[in-house]
């Protein structure tokens, strides 16, 4: 097949598109544009500036349809193709995304009657708003020792999408019977498109407790809330597509308005993080993907279902087919390097200035001269709580080592390195239970960026790490499934659209015998903190959010 596939990624930020030739992979244009709204979490943009409560995570949902409307046309203009070229549609999105919406598919919060309720605007992955509600979905299943929690690593995270529809019920039942559908933001855009609601299998099976084989576990949702059980039947109505099928064809309406054929087909969607494994093309068993933005995904294959505790969800068909899917992650990863700049001191950022350099690189330059060790501190990279192999959102960050003598150089080292100790846990883990990883792979927003870090990656890890050359991954993957949406095989479009390596980084055998040493208080302050006394940072927490 011959042609062009447009691939679009919803990140945390901003929404990408790119127009990607299906027979070679070459990227004829991205257009980015940014969220207006950005990540929410101080007040409603309404008129009367409602106060966003602690944990809540927030995004306007006209940011993302501004991606289609914008970033399409753009896109296609800098591509200088003709439309008929475009032979498919792919979506990939941050997940769990969550919306409510009617069933005209406008989201509840652009009703009058609702947009002061926090609740009824779109709760992004990172909102933890739910916390007891997971807690107490995870308490049920472990008492009942539920089959379905073996495939979550007998965890339940605040990220994930049945906590939020619980927290819904729970917080605000009236933006809950205004709700027609409660979806994945991804499978909203994909009904936008179409004008046909379907649910992807790799959100549902990696955030929703779905199974192929048995569905949702409705009859524990009963009798956890009779109204979570009703709720299967009712506002997760709509048809269910695997990734890789094709969701539905363009309207008309939306045809018209984004300069595209009617008829055009979809796919169905994938979450961004999934959707980097297509396009780095690591679509064999043993190959695990690290990819790298606000936060950090580890993804990788398996011919086989393995019991793994402390990850993320594991999903037959998730990615592929005839391959597990299998998931793990840290929640603050570029979040966290991006918090930590934005306390440079004044000297700093004049220096930076001075030398023509963003406080990432001068920061960098600094650190690199550093010895693994040398500044004696260690960091736990909680910030966002811990997502694998803990799944506690509660948990917080810690630096331990501080003297008179520390730079801020010495703690965005530290830093680095705290997110590659954590990246070990779950590698570690993964081969514990059973998981080979024989290669590694990273892409991303931050790998083609930061040298120091996938330096200090490889020598943690003992490890080659593989680089992927573009930072579109996500994209990519997209373009992919646009692309199997037009017809393609998927693994086809794989072979064919992925990206080449711009590096392969080597571990430093000098550097490799010191972080040995250091993972090793790394992994002691980790359980400390995460298994034996983790309630020091949850005390802490909750007074903050008493405040």
């Amino acid at each position: 097949m011959s042609g062009y596939s447009i691939g679009i990624d919803f990140g945390t930020e901003s929404g990408r598109v790119l127009v990607v030739e299906v027979n070679t992979g070459i990227i004829k244009a991205v257009s980015t544009v940014p969220y207006k709204h950005g990540v929410m979490v101080d007040v409603l943009p309404t008129d009367q500036r409602v106060q966003i409560p602690p944990d809540f995570a927030l995004q306007h949902p006209q940011d993302y349809l501004d991606v289609l409307y914008h970033g399409i046309p753009a896109a296609m203009k800098e591509a200088n193709i003709q439309p008929q070229e475009v032979k498919g549609i792919g979506i990939d999105f941050t997940s769990s995304t969550f919306i409510c919406v009617n069933e005209n598919l406008d989201p509840v919060c652009s009703l009058k009657e609702y947009e002061n309720n926090p609740h009824a605007w779109v709760k992004l992955w990172k909102h933890h708003g739910p916390k007891e509600e997971a807690q107490e979905l995870l308490d049920k299943a472990l008492s009942e020792k539920s089959e379905w929690l073996r495939r979550y690593g007998f965890t339940v995270s605040t990220e994930w999408f049945i906590p939020k529809c619980l927290e819904t019920i729970n917080h605000a039942p009236d933006v809950y019977e205004a709700a027609d559908y409660m979806l994945e933001a991804g499978d909203w855009i994909v009904a936008k498109l179409t004008g046909e609601v379907v649910r992807s299998n790799c959100p549902l099976g990696f955030k929703a407790f779905w199974s192929e084989e048995e569905g949702f576990p409705q009859k524990f949702f009963e009798e956890l809330n009779p109204t979570l059980g009703q709720m299967v039947q009712t506002k997760l109505q709509g048809k269910i597509g695997k990734v890789g099928q094709r969701a539905g064809v363009l309207t008309e309406e939306m045809a018209n308005s984004l300069g595209l054929p009617q008829g055009l087909p979809v796919g169905v969607s994938i979450i961004d993080a999934h959707s980097a494994l297509l396009g780095v093309g690591a679509s064999r068993s043993n190959q695990l993907t690290m990819v790298m933005g606000t936060s950090t995904c580890h993804m990788t294959l398996n011919e086989e279902f393995i019991q793994v505790p402390g990850i993320s969800g594991v999903v037959k068909d998730g990615i592929l087919p005839s391959f597990y899917a299998y998931e793990a992650g840290q929640s603050a990863v570029g979040d966290l390097f991006g918090w930590y700049v934005k306390q440079a001191p004044a000297s700093y950022v004049e220096e930076a200035k001075k030398q023509n350099l963003s406080l990432f690189k001068y920061l960098e330059f600094l650190a690199i001269q550093k010895e693994p060790g040398e500044s004696g501190l260690i960091a736990l990279d909680w910030h966002n709580g811990n997502r694998s192999v803990l799944s506690d959102s509660n948990l917080t960050g810690t630096l331990i080592g501080l003297t008179l003598q520390t730079k801020p150089e010495d703690i965005y080292r530290a830093y680095l390195e705290a997110t590659a100790f954590g990246s070990k846990i779950i590698i570690d883990n993964f081969e514990s239970w059973g998981i080979t990883i024989d290669r590694v792979y990273a892409c991303g927003g931050l790998p083609q960026k930061n040298e120091l870090l996938m330096q200090i990656y490889a020598d943690v890890l003992n490890r080659e790490i593989h680089v992927s050359a573009t930072d579109h991954a996500s994209g990519i993957g997209a373009a992919m499934l646009g692309a199997a949406a037009g017809g393609m095989e998927l693994e086809e479009a794989v072979q064919s659209m992925k990206q080449p390596f711009l590096k392969t980084y080597y571990p430093e055998p000098k550097h490799v015998v010191k972080y040995e040493t250091l993972f090793e208080l790394y992994k002691e302050i980790h359980d400390e903190f995460g298994y034996k006394r983790p309630h020091i940072m949850k005390r802490l927490k909750q007074m903050t959010i008493q405040k």
